[in-house]
């Protein structure tokens, strides 16, 4: 049996749970995810069949490029989710996680898009375009 990560918005009106392990953490610097959080995004993230959305009731999603989107919760503005239409991957905001996963940041991506007001840690993988190796479970 797979261990079950859980996870939701500030109000609780959404709620997921994972069922398998989650991909390290990849910071993403681009400016949609700069306006969308305030900051960076730091998103783990599973395999599509792994994840299962528990209770979406005041879940919403954006799209701002065609074939992505971004889920968010309308109550509390939670940013939540990412990702690509058909896709096999569901990022996941890690901040969103309710418990500690012992994950760490493997990569930084769209790093000439990152703010003037921080340093990049460059300790860790720098993309300056979308591209990372950090793989899947």
């Amino acid at each position: 049996m797979s261990r079950v990560v859980t996870g939701g918005c500030q109000c609780r009106g959404v709620r997921y749970e994972v069922r398998g392990k989650l991909r390290d953490v990849i910071a993403c610097h681009c400016i949609q995810c700069r306006r969308t959080s305030g900051h960076f995004v730091a998103a783990t993230a599973c395999r599509r069949q792994a994840f299962t959305l528990v209770k979406g009731e005041t879940l919403k999603w954006y799209v701002a490029v065609p074939g992505f989107r971004r889920g968010f919760c309308h109550e509390c503005g939670s940013n939540l989710f990412f990702e690509a239409d058909g896709g096999e991957r569901v990022s996941i905001a890690a901040g969103s996680l309710d418990e500690p996963q012992g994950l760490k940041i493997a990569a930084h991506i769209f790093a000439s898009e990152a703010g003037d007001y921080y340093a990049i840690d460059g300790r860790v993988p720098v993309s300056q375009r979308g591209d990372h190796n950090v793989a899947l479970p």
